[in-house]
């Protein structure tokens, strides 16, 4: 095994860092976030810092790059207060990776990702039509995080667009079955399968498999 200190770390060209860290944290799903520009056009972007906050309630998380690197989606959030968050097909990955692009403001990055807005009521953001998994979020808070100028933006579920056979009896979401996918560093992306679920875990009781 090889033991890599800090100094080393810090020695390292940017791009094998930014790889590497990166790559470290492990598998994460990619998401594509809609939100809706001042002028009401549609705007696109790729992110993977997705997390789960809590259910009751229900409230997830992502980490936004510093403001100068990713400014649209983090203003556009501000402002409307409200985006969606679409995970990526299999199938989709190379449009998913393209609108992780740095387009100009006046880019229609749905169109320029090959992807199609899907409206409905009473969520004023755009969905990603080719999405199976989708959901809209009302902003909560957006947290600076001081050491590294990134933000921390949490949102409350208020809905949810899923293939009701994707959806087991307990309320388990089989995601393998509409074959979304996960990424790893800046520009690798997996497919996924399931190896096993087990019953909740208690410490006087043996583990138990369910599949």
């Amino acid at each position: 095994m090889k033991h890599i200190s800090l100094t080393e770390i810090n020695e390292w060209d940017r791009f094998y860092r930014a790889n590497f860290i990166n790559s470290l944290s492990g598998f994460k799903s990619a998401t594509l976030i809609g939100t809706l520009k001042e002028n009401r056009q549609p705007n696109l972007a790729l992110f993977s810092n997705i997390f789960h906050v809590g259910a009751q309630p229900a409230v997830i998380g992502f980490v936004n790059r510093p403001r100068e690197a990713a400014p649209h989606t983090l203003a556009n959030i501000e402002r409307t207060g409200v985006y969606t968050m679409n995970l990526v097909p299999e199938k989709y990955i190379a449009q998913a990776h393209q609108s992780s692009a740095k387009f100009k403001i006046e880019t229609d990055e749905f169109l320029a990702s090959g992807f199609s807005t899907q409206f409905v009521d009473k969520v004023d953001a755009p969905f990603v039509a080719e999405s199976i998994v989708k959901y809209a979020l009302q902003l909560l808070e957006i947290i600076p995080v001081r050491h590294n100028q990134t933000f921390i933006v949490l949102g409350s579920v208020t809905h949810v667009i899923i293939d009701d056979g994707l959806v087991s009896n307990d309320g388990f979401i089989h995601l393998e079955k509409a074959n979304t996918i996960t990424s790893l560093g800046i520009d690798g992306y997996y497919s996924t399968s399931l190896q096993s679920r087990y019953k909740y875990a208690k410490a006087d009781e043996p583990v138990v498999k369910i599949v």
